[in-house]
């Protein structure tokens, strides 16, 4: 299950907001004395941390809320890593998620008939995967569109849908995916600063430490006013993720993670490249 945050256009954590937690979780936690700062020792006593803090945060959330029992340890690890161990802000921002999942995909899943205007765009693609194994996808950016027909809400379940489908190319033990987000021919007409930040939120708040690498390649002068803009909406975390290529490194900087093998032709690879539609259907 892909989880993440809150379903807002733009997330600002606020200085003295007021927690989800309810008391007798909040006891839990100051009983088991777990709202400390990630441990920087590294090595097995950082690994046995973490997972006394799955296992914490576990008992937290599914006080909250029952349905975290399906949640697996993975997915938990995932979120206490967004928010560097600490099990409080990691429970608020699962428990927030679910309820968007529920709301936002109740059939469990973004089917390609409810994104057809997006889908007619033919912006997104996948093929092969990274020396990680990470699933490698392609978005050219010049083909993209603000939706006039079917608005932001479609392009926000088109995020959901090609991340969800991301998500079923991972091979097991693997956890993140690799972006290549290429911006030849992209002007101002493609330029949807809406679409951009609602992806963003989408990819930080409900796929938490899904995104391995996101390369931009082929980036044009103007892109550098919208740049500027999504700046300071990115994470810590997912700024140290993003790469903005230069065109004479372009071949050299993919190579250091994908082997020319598994790389697309169109960057003097060997695989064709697949409209993400045409991928196989996820599973729930």
């Amino acid at each position: 299950m892909e989880t993440g945050g809150k379903n807002s256009l733009i997330v600002e954590k606020r200085e003295g907001e007021a927690s989800s937690i309810n008391p007798p979780t909040q006891q839990i936690m100051r009983e088991a004395d777990i709202n400390g700062t990630v441990d920087e020792q590294g090595g097995d006593q950082s690994n046995e941390v973490e997972k006394n803090k799955v296992c914490l945060m576990r008992a937290v959330v599914e006080n909250q809320d029952p349905s975290c029992k399906e949640v697996d340890d993975l997915t938990i690890r995932r979120f206490l890593r967004a928010r560097n161990l600490d099990v409080e802000k990691a429970s608020d921002m699962l428990l927030k998620c679910l309820k968007w999942r529920i709301m936002f995909v109740p059939s469990g899943h973004i089917s390609s008939s409810e994104v057809p205007n997006e889908i007619a765009q033919n912006k997104m693609f996948v093929q092969g995967i990274d020396k990680k194994g990470r699933p490698i996808a392609v978005l050219i950016g010049a083909r993209h569109f603000q939706n006039e027909i079917g608005g932001l809400d479609e392009f926000k379940r088109f995020v959901v849908f090609t991340l969800d489908r991301l998500g079923s190319r991972m091979p097991p033990g693997q956890e993140k995916f690799l972006v290549i987000a290429d911006l030849q021919g992209w002007g101002y007409c493609n330029s949807d600063l809406r679409a951009y930040l609602g992806a963003l939120s989408i990819l930080q708040d409900y796929y938490p430490e899904r995104l391995g690498k996101l390369l931009i390649i082929h980036v044009p002068y103007i892109f550098r006013a919208v740049w500027k803009a999504l700046y300071p909406f990115i994470d810590k975390n997912t700024k140290k993720k993003i790469i903005l290529v230069k065109d004479k490194r372009l071949k050299a900087t993919l190579l250091e993670d994908i082997d020319e093998s598994q790389l697309p032709e169109t960057y003097g690879g060997k695989l064709r490249l697949l409209p993400i539609h045409e991928d196989a259907q996820p599973t729930t």
